[in-house]
């Protein structure tokens, strides 16, 4: 708790009678600056106010290709502590576990630090929460509680991987958010593999996702999933808890970048970080599915719009967005949104920002308000989507496997309280 002296209220209790207490005075009693006795008489008997250390709370995962799933995780780890310390498992014990992961631990850390309920980041994070490591938690990082969702987390050995935590009475659990996870992303992109094994040309990914969402059941090795479509249901109340819930101030120096941002990775991370260093609030406009496709092709997007706008409203350098955004930037959105100035990062699935005709950034261009910023990760969504296709196989072992254990989970579901 941070104590404030304009919002403190005391009392002291003298002969059973109770009196208020100044902010100025509760103030110098925190700090131990008060005379004993004070001249109340010997029957006086302050209250005890004490400041108490903040609840610190400590959340693992591997977060790869991390989702709106994860970042609502982690919302609601923080709001059972002050301070969110999170872990985030290395490559190889994720390998020794799971199996490869798509995104490299540099690039997982990069996401998880831009997720705003965040406060600190623990790379190379076992696993399993060993008696050593929970013992360097308690220690050195001052954890109170160990965090987990209420889906089963176990070991390949069989055991639960939080099991001590539980047993030390350091555990807390939080809801899993609902209608989507990692293998389910990783299932709309094996999608591509059905073309790619009938095929010997292996080099467009745009024809190798160009069946539509509606495309009928493929047998991926015995993958009851099949096509996968989200199965998210996105609620007003959802979007209010990942939104800051506030607007640019006066005279706001207000950026604006837009795109997909379909299967949110650290290159836009570090792009909508660059952004944000340019002014005062980033507004970002996310394009709807349909602008999305157009350009893309039919497979695209692979998350829904909400699905990417949760995303985007995660992460600790944006300040709103504009969920369905326009593909071209109007004169009338500028005006609208008081815009200063509109970005667009040199790393792009399209170059259509440096077309000469039907440039859909040719307003702020001829406004001078347009500049092109120096992307810092060579990372598109294409780039995961490559990742996935080149060792497909491996990635569909793990989803089966995967799958499975999410069966189970759904088939002995039961209500959880919280959000």
């Amino acid at each position: 708790m941070v104590w404030e002296k304009e919002k403190i209220v005391g009392s002291c209790i003298i002969g059973g009678a109770t009196f208020a207490v100044g902010a100025s005075f509760l103030h110098l009693f925190l700090k131990g600056e008060l005379p004993l006795g004070l001249g109340l008489g010997l029957g006086t008997r302050l209250v005890s106010f004490r400041k108490r250390r903040p609840v610190r709370v400590y959340m693992d995962g591997c977060f790869d290709m991390m989702h709106y799933g994860h970042c609502n995780a982690l919302r609601q780890a923080r709001a059972l502590g002050d301070q969110l310390v999170v872990g985030v498992v290395s490559d190889e014990e994720i390998i020794a576990n799971k199996g490869p992961p798509v995104t490299p631990l540099h690039e997982r850390m990069v996401m998880v630090k831009a997720v705003k309920w965040v406060d600190e980041v623990i790379s190379d994070a076992p696993y399993a929460i060993t008696e050593d490591f929970m013992k360097r938690l308690f220690d050195e990082y001052q954890i109170d509680y160990i965090i987990h969702g209420d889906d089963p987390c176990v070991l390949p050995d069989g055991t639960d991987a939080y099991e001590l935590a539980k047993k030390a009475g350091r555990y807390k659990q939080i809801k899993r958010t609902e209608g989507v996870s990692s293998t389910d992303i990783v299932g709309r992109m094996l999608l591509c593999v059905r073309e790619r094994s009938n095929s010997n040309s292996h080099s467009s990914l745009q024809r190798q996702f160009s069946h539509g969402h509606n495309s009928p059941k493929f047998d991926d090795g015995g993958s009851s999933a099949g096509t996968r479509v989200s199965h998210f249901l996105p609620t007003s109340r959802r979007i209010v808890q990942f939104s800051n819930g506030k607007g640019p101030g006066p005279d706001a120096r207000i950026i604006y970048i837009d795109g997909a941002f379909d299967l949110f990775h650290a290159g836009h991370v570090e792009i909508l970080r660059r952004a944000r260093e340019l002014g005062d609030f980033l507004l970002v406009g996310i394009h709807n599915d349909q602008t999305v496709s157009a350009r893309s092709g039919a497979r695209h997007p692979i998350m829904n719009l909400h699905e990417r706008s949760l995303s985007v409203l995660a992460c600790r350098y944006v300040d709103e967005v504009i969920i369905g955004a326009p593909s071209e930037v109007s004169k009338d959105t500028i005006t609208t949104f008081d815009i200063s100035l509109v970005v667009h990062g040199t790393v792009a699935e399209s170059d259509d920002f440096q077309k000469e005709e039907g440039n859909p950034y040719a307003v702020p261009i001829s406004m001078g308000i347009f500049q092109i910023l120096e992307s810092p990760l060579d990372i598109t969504t294409s780039t995961i989507i490559k990742r996935i296709v080149a060792n497909h196989e491996a990635y569909q072992k793990r989803n089966l496997k995967k799958e499975a254990s999410e069966k189970k989970y759904y088939e002995q579901k039961s209500f959880v309280t919280g959000d």
